[in-house]
């Protein structure tokens, strides 16, 4: 398929599919009459590129990801981790959002109910400085 077909099947322009082709993150297209001619699974390659990027990985991390390297394995440990903690914040973010949206205090900062919740997040969070108590004083 043409570069053109690529960027249409995948919804990514073909500025950013030369681009991933020149950094290495695409393998290079044979050329029919100079034009790139793509095969299927390029289309699959482009999805992963794409679902890793929406995950937070660099271009570089991408790369390495796809070769076979002694550093390979230590980075995708540190993904993982990295996007365990981004799934714990998100699940905080959505805890609070649905108490604001529901809460009757004014300051929800101020809402027992949420301050609770706040002190098990802080417990249950390793590594995570905890959020001091404000001064009533």
């Amino acid at each position: 398929m043409t570069i053109g077909q690529l960027s249409e099947i995948t919804g990514v322009p073909a500025s950013a599919i030369r681009y991933w082709e020149r950094h290495g993150l695409l393998p290079a297209p044979e050329r029919r009459s100079g034009q790139r001619r793509y095969p299927p699974e390029a289309a699959q390659r482009i999805v992963v590129l794409r679902k890793c990027q929406q995950a937070g990985l660099t271009l570089a991390e991408i790369g390495e990801l796809q070769e076979d390297r002694p550093r390979r394995q230590a980075m995708i440990q540190a993904k993982i981790a990295e996007v365990e903690q981004r799934m714990i914040d998100l699940d905080h973010a959505h805890q609070l959002l649905v108490h604001a949206v529901q809460c009757g205090e004014e300051d929800i900062v101020g809402c027992p109910k949420f301050r609770e919740q706040m002190a098990a997040w802080e417990t249950s969070a390793p590594g995570r400085a905890a959020v001091p108590e404000p001064d009533r004083g």
